[in-house]
């Protein structure tokens, strides 16, 4: 069973844990900690058997709710909690007045494209350069449910 919780600061190392696995240029702690202090609400991570294997971060901008990143422990992958995930954070936004959500993925990350497409975002325009690396990002959209 999947617990889908607020993160608290306790859960830091966890986090850094599977954003390091996860990403290509990961996040550092201290830029992770500072999206906790800024968007507390919406920093949800999922839990299973009491440890942290996965997690989601958004927050609202107006009326629109960014997905700023979401990942899941590799060997949890495909068992549902990136979908509770994007779904709790879905709510919480939608609570908070997003009317549509968006969020950026790798052009070349094409399995994340597909998860989110499943999801009901649709492509919406190429981003030149926008990784650090130089790689294109993708944006992608959703009118939330």
């Amino acid at each position: 069973m999947i617990l889908i919780r607020k993160f608290r600061p306790t859960d830091l190392s966890r986090v850094y844990g599977v954003e390091c696995k996860s990403f290509k240029d990961p996040y550092d702690v201290f830029f992770l900690l500072n999206l906790y202090e800024l968007y507390p609400e919406s920093f949800l991570v999922a839990e299973r058997n009491g440890v942290v294997v996965g997690y989601v971060i958004a927050r609202t901008i107006g009326r629109k709710g960014h997905i700023i990143a979401i990942a899941v422990e590799p060997e949890y992958r495909r068992q549902g909690i990136g979908r509770a995930l994007m779904k709790s954070a879905t709510q919480v936004l939608k609570s908070q007045g997003a009317q549509e959500l968006f969020l950026e993925v790798r052009a070349s990350n094409k399995e994340a494209i597909k998860f989110y497409e499943r999801l009901g975002f649709r492509r919406t325009q190429v981003i030149p350069k926008y990784y650090a690396d130089g790689e294109d990002g993708v944006l992608l959209r959703k009118s939330p449910p």
